[in-house]
């Protein structure tokens, strides 16, 4: 087993190679409306209604033909009599999405009028279709409303309700197997107390797997596996009907790295060493058609292989469309420096209207994370940003 990178490929390069070995599952499932927000449509919607399916009332007030409104105003009011029917001089008071009564074209808004008795007086002239929503106005029947692979929000359930659907077909989301390796790991369920020296809690399997879950997949939150070649092989194997694989530590090159020798063994190891900081011993694989991330121990290292690797691969398998992310422009509080070569992932937290980097912000350091309200990402054919220059700033989800 080699003991240094051979080579070390650029994140765009590594993410092109991985996203291209990978294939949208298209597997569906029906569910409920209450449980479908945050899920992807696997057809399209096509109504088979018009919503509304009544003319109605736009406004609170009086129902009229507009006719009998002409020439009304504050100065020259028009007397209706207040009805439950509608013929010429009379009016009838409505509420806002109330069927229009029939034989009535318009309403008086209530600030518009005022009562005396049986007697409306109408200040304003209305003209027909006026405070009046028409049939279809929202949906009409036959429309198409949503396309296959459409993200589903809150918003669009309602659409779907007012619809009438009661249950709508998904794509299913991808089960991911997390996989924890390492002989210094110990499980927080057997854990009590400090563990001893040299020996730390198990936490990156932890914070994969809510990720995981947070992205729209299934996670599966295995058992910590030995640094051990066949130990890691068999967990891998025992997991092949997972959709992806993620295991955590193990991908340096160290005597108990062996990760991505694993991989490389059961199936192809397309990038080992990837030009991000923190991040470069992250690794990319395809084992039996099933993506492999193998992530860095450290645990800021860690997390950065889940954002730029794990989340887009989940989103291809779910079929989740891309959905920008929230970038705000800031000013650096402090000198930004980074490595050529590398994207610089600087962990930053905003002080008023402008951002500061992180110090003492090493990749072992988890707690940094945890501080930071955000990140500025530094690409790599430049040495950093200088105090007071605007950077695009993204939040840590």
């Amino acid at each position: 087993m080699g003991r240094i990178f051979k080579e070390r490929t650029s994140v765009d390069q590594a993410l092109k190679l991985f996203l291209e070995r990978i294939s949208a599952l298209k597997k569906t499932e029906e569910i409920s409306l209450e449980t479908c927000a945050g899920r992807v449509l696997a057809e399209a919607v096509i109504s088979e209604r018009n919503v509304p399916h009544y003319r109605r009332a736009a406004m609170d007030g009086y129902a009229v033909r507009a006719s009998d409104t002409m020439g009304a105003s504050p100065t020259n009011p028009v007397m209706l009599q207040l009805s439950d029917r509608i013929e010429e001089g009379s009016t009838i008071w409505v509420h806002t999405g109330a069927a229009m009564p029939e034989g009535t074209d318009a309403v008086v808004v209530v600030e518009d009028t005022s009562t005396a008795g049986n007697l409306v007086e109408i200040r304003a002239q209305v003209y027909p279709n006026r405070n009046v929503g028409q049939i279809g106005e929202d949906i009409k029947k036959e429309d198409r409303v949503f396309e296959e692979g459409h993200f589903l929000r809150p918003c669009d359930v309602a659409v779907l309700a007012s619809l009438g659907f009661d249950r709508v077909k998904v794509f299913e989301k991808p089960v991911i197997a997390v996989i924890p390796t390492g002989d210094e790991l110990v499980s927080r369920k057997k854990s009590v107390g400090v563990p001893p020296q040299g020996m730390v809690l198990e936490t990156n399997g932890l914070m994969s797997v809510l990720y995981v879950k947070k992205w729209g997949g299934i996670p599966q939150y295995l058992d910590i596996v030995p640094d051990n070649p066949d130990s890691i092989k068999k967990a891998i194997k025992s997991n092949l009907d997972a959709d992806m694989i993620i295991l955590s530590g193990g991908t340096s090159v160290g005597k108990r790295d062996h990760a991505p020798e694993v991989v490389a063994s059961l199936g192809e190891l397309l990038v080992h060493g990837i030009g991000v900081s923190p991040g470069k011993p992250a690794a990319l694989g395809i084992i039996n058609n099933i993506p492999v991330v193998c992530l860095p121990g450290y645990p800021v290292a860690s997390l950065v292989a889940l954002y730029f690797f794990v989340r887009p691969g989940l989103r291809k398998l779910a079929t989740i469309p891309e959905i920008p992310e929230l970038i705000l422009k800031r000013r650096l509080a402090a000198k930004i420096s980074s490595k050529i070569g590398y994207v610089n992932f600087i962990r930053v937290v905003f002080e008023g209207d402008r951002v500061r980097p992180l110090t003492g912000a090493k990749s072992g350091v988890l707690s940094s994370v945890a501080k930071a309200d955000g990140y500025v990402l530094v690409p790599e054919n430049i040495e950093g940003y200088e105090e007071g220059e605007e950077v695009d700033v993204f939040l840590i989800e």
